[in-house]
């Protein structure tokens, strides 16, 4: 089972410049949770799978709480901190920074990471 976030929107302090982080920029998050074996589907209970509210708040707290400069570093927290809280057996994150302040004319910067649950 593939549940998805798409588009979650912050307002968060990153980047590699003092005046990045000072003046802040909007975030844009998208995740993508893989569970193996997935109740829900059977049972329509919110119980048995991932309530994607609750990782929608995760997700802000992280992009909000914490400070990076790159953007590599700020999905992989994200993603760290979505397989401590949450049973999922991967994920991928997605942070994009739209209109990045770079010389050229850049729609949007991303990275991409997809983390998987270790056995134990």
């Amino acid at each position: 089972m593939e549940i998805t976030i798409e588009g979650l929107e912050v307002f968060a302090h990153h980047g590699v410049t003092r005046e990045e982080r000072a003046v802040g920029g909007r975030y844009v998050v998208d995740v993508s949770l893989f569970l193996e074996h997935c109740r829900a589907a059977h049972t329509d209970d919110l119980e048995d799978t991932v309530d994607y509210g609750a990782v929608s708040t995760l997700i802000v707290n992280t992009v909000v709480r914490h400070q990076f400069q790159l953007l590599e570093r700020l999905a992989a927290a994200v993603g760290e901190a979505i397989l401590a809280a949450f049973p999922v057996d991967r994920v991928r994150v997605r942070v994009a920074k739209p209109a990045p302040p770079l010389a050229a004319v850049v729609a949007v910067a991303a990275a991409t990471i997809e983390l998987a649950r270790t056995s134990s």
